[in-house]
């Protein structure tokens, strides 16, 4: 996988909501969460930027969020179990339109539910930017993009 496999703003692929993933398919789907770290890694060395991609975004319609900060780790079938009231505001990046920002709002906390390689279910407690990571993420697995969520009609623009 290269930075030009992952799919752009306008794929049709990127608006389609995804499958579960079943325990029994997971030994199948390494080599594709694989490459979802590897390009979190690529797009990090050419656009400065990157610490998760969801899985559309390389063409695979299943619901799987790969992030690649201290160390690779997958979210299989996530789920947002419970979101605060209390919302922030930031511009927010996607790998799929890299030189683009989009001001959006987020829920400043959430909980998620996952399974990890090893089928074993976690619970996270998230804020901030690690909960605004995830619901952009978690975003990408119902076909929405941060494009769809942005504040105004002036709220884009191009990085420098």
């Amino acid at each position: 996988m290269d930075i030009k496999d992952i799919l752009l703003l306008g794929d049709p692929e990127l608006y389609k909501v995804t499958a579960p993933v079943s325990k029994e398919e997971l030994p199948g789907l390494l080599s594709k969460i694989v490459l979802m770290w590897e390009s979190i890694l690529d797009i990090r060395k050419t656009y400065g930027f990157g610490r998760a991609i969801a899985a559309p975004q390389i063409g695979l319609s299943k619901r799987i969020i790969a992030l690649n900060m201290d160390a690779p780790l997958v979210m299989i079938n996530p789920e947002i179990t419970a979101r605060s009231e209390e919302m922030i505001e930031l511009w927010d990046d996607c790998m799929s339109f890299p030189n683009l920002l989009v001001k959006v709002r987020r829920h400043k906390e959430i909980s998620v539910r996952f399974y990890d390689m090893n089928w074993v279910e976690h619970a996270w407690e998230l804020e901030d930017d690690m909960a605004e990571l995830i619901q952009h993420e978690y975003d990408h697995l119902d076909g929405i993009l941060a494009t769809q969520r942005a504040i105004d009609a002036k709220s884009f623009k191009w990085k420098a």
